[in-house]
């Protein structure tokens, strides 16, 4: 091959990565300053509906809690539950990990995050080293919850996103 072809080749490669970089940086900052889509609200709502139902079923009674997007939440935390200072309880689920595993926070986070919210609503929270206790455990699982940890599993994330 001719060093006239393989310098085409190298800058139609060129320009084509460049391309691609353009786009992604473009779709990052587009959802990065843009309201959460419609397509992820439906999500999260049939979700919580769904955690909601398995409440009602299997604890007998059924409190919703405001969820927040926030992209104010640090590093690759899905999803924390605050108790504020005048009893509320808020789920707050990140928005900058959306973008890139929508899916987790869908199959296992909001689940893990009302498990939390119950726990304070009924006072059978104990300021313990990490709030996932036995009884988190139990209450998370009865919520549908289909990977009850402590924190997230990487593992799962990444093989949640591969083709097969």
């Amino acid at each position: 091959m001719s060093t006239k072809k393989i310098q085409i080749i190298f800058f139609v490669i060129s320009i084509i990565a460049l391309i691609i970089l353009f786009r992604n940086m473009y779709f990052s900052y587009s959802f990065k300053n843009n309201p959460l889509s419609d397509e992820y609200k439906i999500l999260i709502i049939d979700e919580e509906q769904r955690v909601l139902k398995n409440m009602r079923k299997n604890l007998g009674y059924s409190y919703k809690f405001p969820i927040i997007i926030t992209d104010k939440i640090p590093g690759k935390i899905y999803g924390l539950t605050s108790l504020e200072e005048d009893g509320s309880i808020k789920i707050y689920l990140n928005k900058k990990a959306m973008r890139e595993s929508m899916d987790y926070i869908i199959s296992d986070v909001i689940a893990h995050e009302y498990a939390h919210a119950l726990l304070f609503k009924s006072g059978d929270y104990k300021k313990q080293k990490d709030g996932h206790s036995n009884l988190w455990k139990k209450i998370c699982t009865k919520l549908g919850g289909r990977k009850c940890e402590k924190y997230v599993n990487s593992h799962d994330v990444i093989m949640g996103k591969l083709p097969f």
